[in-house]
C-alpha cells in the first residue's frame, strides 16, 4: 500500500543525500531547505526526516538506494515535481550544481523513468 507519509520521508532523504554530496551541509543548502519546506503541506514531515539523518549520518549510498527502492513501490506521483524542484535548488544554492550533485539528481530521475517505463510497458504486455 502507498504511504504518502513514507513518501516524504524518503523526500527528506533524499534531499540530505544532495546536500552531502559535496561532504557537508552548507548554510545556504539549509536555508533553501527551510524555505521550500515550509511553504510544503508536508514540509515539516519531509524536515523531520531530513533531520533525522543528519543526526543519524546514515551513508548517502545506502540512503539512495533506500529512496529510489520506495519510490520505485510508491510509483508515479505528482509531488516528484516538487522533489526535484528542492533538490535543484539545495545544488545550486551554494556555488552551483557541482558534478557529483548533478549525477544524485539525474539518476534519480533516470532511475525512475526507467523504471516507470519498464512498469507500463509489463502491463502494456498483459
Amino acid at each position: 500500500m502507498k504511504s504518502i507519509h513514507k513518501l516524504f520521508e524518503s523526500f527528506g532523504e533524499l534531499i540530505y543525500v544532495v546536500a552531502m554530496t559535496d561532504g557537508a551541509i552548507q548554510k545556504e543548502e539549509l536555508a533553501i531547505i527551510e524555505k521550500k519546506l515550509s511553504a510544503h503541506k508536508w514540509g515539516k514531515d519531509i524536515k523531520w526526516s531530513f533531520d533525522y539523518e543528519v543526526n543519524k549520518n546514515n551513508s548517502i549510498e545506502y540512503l539512495y538506494k533506500k529512496v529510489i527502492a520506495y519510490c520505485e513501490d510508491h510509483g508515479p506521483d505528482e509531488e516528484y515535481d516538487f522533489l526535484l524542484e528542492v533538490l535543484n535548488e539545495v545544488a545550486k544554492s551554494n556555488n552551483g550544481i557541482d558534478e557529483n550533485e548533478k549525477k544524485v539528481i539525474d539518476g534519480f530521475t533516470n532511475d525512475l523513468t526507467q523504471k516507470f517505463r519498464e512498469d507500463i510497458e509489463a502491463i502494456n504486455k498483459r
